[in-house]
């Protein structure tokens, strides 16, 4: 029984986790585009530009010769005129956010997350505009006309800002982009709302010339900061209709109707989202390998009206996307377990993830934390675990008696069952006892397993010495390497039924995991390790301290020479 389960665990453990890295290994994984993330710039001046490359972000090339069609407004600036003369980028900045807007489409060119960076050795802000690639930039406005299109998409707008640089002094800014073409009579209004400390922009468009429902585009890849091939959590977009929350990427396009709460675009830690007011349907598009669109249709616009939206482009923030009481927190997949998400693992996880912050708030080292965590979860599951190691022992000893029945009925199989279910009832062994307490303990591990690999928390959290960031893999691989010594340890001095040769044979699964945990977070084998250091410890003590002088094995009735006559 034991082999067989043993054999099992060990078969799924490899599938589950072994899967994707065994893909990357062999070269059938593509590898994700190249992110080119713009570093951090000096303080800007009260109005500042900077020259775009002409191949921008739109389908179309760039013409910088195109004279301007821009109505001037009472009031404006020669500032604003030099903007409608050729394509440039306005920069404003948050204490959390560095943006640049271009005046070609009046879209979003750049979005830098000021205390989130990349990966050493070339650690930048992290850029959350997809700079790979002609796709449209977010804010971009789309109609069925493909005319009105082009001039909207093309046109140079103005752009008047009350701000460069807000802080709390200054909680508020404002940032209006227009555009008019007075052959056509075309007019657009971006109206854009940047908040002190929040991630959220309030806003407003209002559109001149245009009779029919229009998108309004979300970007491509936008939020999308790395497109891994982890087997937890979903990367691409997402989006809430009519409260029915659905996380996939189209393989061409995918149109939602009906009441939009949000659509997003989304990876592991970071994510884009527009929260409209008024929007019919929910679209996503496949534009090419990992590489997906996303945007909100709106309905045809009346004379002198505008529609508000709300649009949020930060970090997976727990806290931060639970207070805009829209359910973005679901994006953090707390619930993953064996290919698919599962409530009762994502009712367990929370209430860990809370403890986790918790303990956090009085160590201020999440390194120091997960060992703590990790050994309170093992301490509640003391009982639990002193069963099934006692029922392993038990099966261990009684051993040879099994193996006796096994040998003289082995020709008589119903005859088998029954004198093994007899021995097992006189010596009060349950053959599932030790698996039993393991299924028990099975949501609380997967809760805690998802809970570090998935949270931004551990992301530049660092821990002693050489490891620095949590959230990504040991440079050093000192961590998986002991974790892989600890396991041989552990199977070494843990009960079994299995021959010397089985026993031998099963001690490949610590060289197998060893390898595969190398490419997993720090903080994700850290608790492994720690997991298994306790329960070496604890079965330790168990066979010095509480079998000592206890007898496990009550001298059962002999076996009997034969069936009886």
């Amino acid at each position: 029984m034991e082999k067989r389960v043993v054999i099992f665990l060990v078969l799924s453990l490899a599938i589950i986790l072994g899967y994707d890295l065994l893909l990357k290994q062999m070269g059938w994984l593509p590898e994700p585009p190249a992110i080119q993330n713009s570093s951090a710039r000096g303080s800007s001046s009260s109005i500042e530009t900077e020259s775009t490359p002409t191949t921008g972000q739109d389908n179309t090339s760039i013409d910088l010769n195109v004279p301007p069609q821009v109505d001037r407004k009472p009031g404006a600036t020669s500032s604003d005129a030099a903007l409608a003369t050729s394509e440039q980028t306005v920069t404003v900045e948050t204490d959390l956010v560095r943006v640049g807007l271009s005046n070609r489409g009046g879209v979003i060119r750049s979005w830098e997350l000021k205390r989130y960076h990349t990966a050493a050795p070339e650690e930048k802000p992290v850029q959350l505009v997809y700079q790979t690639g002609k796709f449209r930039g977010p804010l971009s406005i789309t109609v069925a006309n493909a005319d009105i299109e082009k001039t909207i998409r093309e046109g140079l707008y103005s752009i008047e800002k009350d701000f460069t640089l807000l802080d709390s002094s200054h909680p508020v800014g404002h940032v209006t982009m227009q555009f008019h073409d007075p052959v056509t009579h075309l007019g657009v209004e971006k109206k854009l709302t940047f908040h002190h400390d929040s991630y959220v922009v309030d806003v407003s468009i209002a559109l001149d010339g245009v009779t029919e429902p229009y998108d309004v585009g979300l970007g491509t890849n936008f939020g999308i900061v790395e497109w891994g091939e982890g087997f937890i959590g979903l990367i691409g977009s997402a989006s809430l209709v009519d409260d029915k929350a659905e996380k996939e990427t189209p393989d061409t396009e995918l149109e939602r109707k009906g009441s939009v709460q949000w659509v997003a675009l989304q990876d592991k830690y970071f994510l884009s989202v527009l929260m409209p007011k008024q929007a019919t349907s929910a679209l996503a598009k496949k534009e090419g390998d990992k590489v997906v669109s996303a945007g909100v249709r709106m309905p045809a616009p009346s004379a002198g009206s505008s529609i508000a939206l709300q649009l949020y482009a930060g970090p997976k923030e727990y806290d931060t996307l639970r207070s805009l009481n829209v359910g973005l927190e679901d994006t953090i997949d707390f619930g993953w377990f064996i290919f698919g998400s599962w409530t009762v693992v994502k009712s367990v996880a929370k209430p860990i993830f809370y403890v986790l912050r918790f303990i956090h708030d009085y160590t201020y080292n999440y390194g120091v934390t997960i060992i703590l965590l990790t050994m309170a979860i093992k301490l509640l599951f003391v009982p639990l675990q002193y069963k099934s190691y006692k029922s392993m022992k038990m099966m261990q000893l009684i051993q040879p008696k099994v193996a006796a029945v096994q040998e003289k009925y082995k020709d008589d199989r119903d005859r088998l069952n029954k004198e093994l279910i007899k021995l097992y009832r006189d010596q009060k062994v349950n053959p599932v006892g030790g698996c039993l307490p393991m299924v028990l303990q099975m949501p609380v591990f997967v809760a805690l397993f998802n809970i570090l690999y998935m949270t931004i928390d551990l992301r530049q959290a660092p821990f002693v010495l050489w490891i620095t960031d949590l959230s990504v893999q040991d440079p050093y691989y000192v961590l998986p390497v002991i974790m892989g010594a600890t396991m041989v340890i552990q199977q070494k001095i843990t009960p079994t039924t299995m021959d010397p040769t089985q026993a031998k044979i099963m001690l490949v699964l610590p060289v197998f995991m060893t390898f595969l945990f190398v490419n997993f977070p720090a903080g994700l084998v850290l608790y492994w390790l720690t997991n298994n250091v306790l329960t070496i410890s604890q079965q330790v003590f168990t066979d010095r301290f509480l079998f000592r002088n206890k007898t496990l094995i009550t001298t059962g009735p002999e076996l009997s020479s034969g069936p009886k006559s």
